[in-house]
């Protein structure tokens, strides 16, 4: 057996991001950025009022003076002409400031009078109320990063920077492979002794939480031909995800079954707990990750190598799952020699510390357990035992999108 950290930086290191591709603004949401996005104009493109009100000179806007209105600028129309002295033009918020005006003087700070006169209620400081050119961003600037996985906001950002198209790596493309003569169909009859099949749907939603597009694959009885064919069949994918037929009773059935087809192990077995039989290889130039095929490890590895593998694969910078720090809510017993990861409900105590507490069975076939809980506890090889309120380390599931 291998460690985690081992076994995911093989995985890693075999794997490369997917090629560019330009796609519409529009289509561009929760893609990865394969170039940076430069901005080709500046923001604002001039000095721009940042409310309704006038246009003035700071010096002559003294509280009590009186100013004569010479003009308008409405936001898109500018005023053609200067402020003088004694002047005013009205002005509204992202209107370009008129030359020779320096301040804006609010319009609930202005008395309208007779004759194109406003009165000062409050004096202008020079610079009030304008946002000055390129306060937000200037023309050539790098506003986003290559390796961004694309939020609303930045779509935003690359509109405003004058955008119609982006440069976003190909959302790679996942085989799902479920194995087993017991597994059926949701919906379909369950023979005798079977069970309802669950990986490959929840793996297809954390494909597509990730920023894959899954391609659920029919599922493959424990026949050689069978399984080597449809493992086949998943030669155009970036990554062919197994999941049952890699326990130690099955393990020489996967490998019999895909060897004629070009399979390469690289390793087998992760010391780690849920998910101890899993398998890195290469179906030839296709990589291959075998999932355990009980649905809590086929998860759990999918959270500590599937998603680290999908980010590598998108383009973005691939790392372990973010951990917090929390307190125990009960009492944890030593651990073994396998890495650890316990499922464990997240609440506040009346100090406002995150409390993370297991559930009392872990049996990595309790697929209802997973789906309550809220992160997963990190237990490392050979940890001592631990008293209920000591300091642990927790994988929240919430940030995975799962």
């Amino acid at each position: 057996m291998i460690a985690v950290e081992e076994a995911r930086g093989r995985i890693l290191g075999a794997l490369a991001p997917t090629p560019a591709e330009t796609v519409a603004l529009p289509e561009a949401w929760g893609r990865v950025l394969a170039q940076p996005v430069i901005a080709r104009v500046t923001q604002p493109p001039a000095d721009v009022s940042a409310m309704d009100g006038y246009a003035v000179r700071a010096g002559d806007a003294v509280a009590g003076a009186a100013l004569r209105v010479v003009g308008a600028a409405p936001a898109g129309h500018p005023f053609e002409g200067s402020v003088g002295p004694g002047e005013a033009v009205r002005i509204f918020t992202g209107a370009i400031v008129p030359p020779g005006a320096d301040g804006i003087l609010l319009q609930e700070d202005a008395a309208v009078a007779a004759g194109g006169i406003i009165r000062v209620g409050e004096t202008v400081r020079p610079g009030r109320w304008i946002r000055r050119q390129g306060l937000d961003f200037a023309a050539g600037e790098a506003v986003l990063p290559a390796g961004r996985r694309l939020t609303a906001r930045d779509i935003g950002l690359a509109a405003a920077s004058n955008h119609a198209w982006l440069a976003v790596h190909r959302a790679p493309r996942i085989g799902i492979l479920a194995t087993g003569d017991e597994i059926a169909l949701p919906g379909d009859p369950i023979p005798p002794g079977g069970i309802v099949s669950s990986n490959a749907h929840a793996l297809a939603a954390l494909v597509r939480s990730a920023g894959g597009v899954p391609i659920v694959l029919p599922i493959a009885p424990d026949d050689k031909g069978a399984i080597a064919a449809i493992a086949t069949a998943a030669r155009g994918c970036d990554l062919l995800v197994t999941t049952g037929g890699a326990s130690v009773g099955d393990h020489d059935l996967v490998q019999s079954a895909l060897g004629p087809e070009g399979f390469a192990l690289d390793f087998w077995q992760i010391a780690m707990r849920p998910g101890k039989p899993l398998i890195w290889g290469r179906l030839g130039p296709t990589p291959l990750l075998g999932l355990p095929g009980n649905p809590v490890s086929a998860l759990v590895c999918g959270v500590i190598f599937l998603i680290p593998a999908l980010q590598r694969l998108c383009g973005q910078a691939a790392e372990a799952p973010r951990t917090v720090n929390a307190v125990a809510g009960a009492a944890l017993a030593a651990n073994d020699r396998r890495f650890d990861h316990l499922r464990a409900v997240l609440s506040q105590d009346a100090a406002g510390r995150l409390v993370a507490t297991p559930f009392p069975a872990q049996d990595s076939s309790m697929l209802k357990t997973l789906a309550r809980a809220d992160g997963l506890i990190l237990r490392t090889p050979l940890a001592p035992p631990l008293p209920e309120g000591a300091d642990v380390e927790v994988i929240p599931l919430a940030d995975l999108g799962i």
